[in-house]
């Protein structure tokens, strides 16, 4: 089995990654955090000149993007009908996932890859690599935002494909 994830979903998989039957880890514009890190403490110190995620203030202990500013930042490179249909449907998440540290990445034990999205405006390119030269993962550059699934599917489906090859 191949565990595959998106931005957060990367703090997902590389937990939900040490069960037996996971073979290999997909992070696609992700994060992928080391043990005792979590999406605060990954995002605590940006780099300069990075764009700031329109993260509107929390409601209720959930957060959403500014659904004017979501196209720009989320999905730039994505058909704009579909980005506002995107904008318009996004999920919200809790806060306290943001604290969520990992206890034990399991991309230390297992073959991991890594699409990089180098016009992603949510988690800088910068620290995509960073994550991805850490993991030790296969990488894939691109030109994409943070939806690079949506707008070159092919690409990321040709990463997951090699995966479930290439892990034992």
């Amino acid at each position: 089995m191949i565990l595959v994830g998106h931005s957060y979903g990367g703090v997902v998989v590389t937990e939900a990654g040490n069960d037996p039957k996971v073979k290999g880890l997909v992070y696609i514009a992700a994060f992928a955090p080391d043990r005792g890190e979590s999406v605060s403490s990954l995002i605590a110190n940006p780099p300069p000149g990075a764009p700031v995620p329109p993260i509107l203030p929390p409601q209720d202990g959930f957060l959403f993007l500014d659904r004017s500013k979501f196209a720009a930042s989320f999905a730039a490179d994505v058909e704009p009908a579909l980005a506002a249909f995107m904008a318009d449907s996004q999920v919200p998440w809790g806060v306290e996932a943001l604290g969520g540290a990992v206890s034990n990445p399991a991309w230390r034990s297992k073959p991991s890859w890594y699409v990089v999205s180098t016009d992603d405006k949510m988690i800088p390119p910068p620290a995509q690599r960073s994550m991805a030269k850490r993991a030790e993962a296969k990488v894939v550059e691109i030109a994409g935002s943070h939806s690079v699934y949506v707008s070159k599917p092919k690409v990321v489906a040709d990463l997951i494909a090699q995966a479930a090859r290439e892990a034992k």
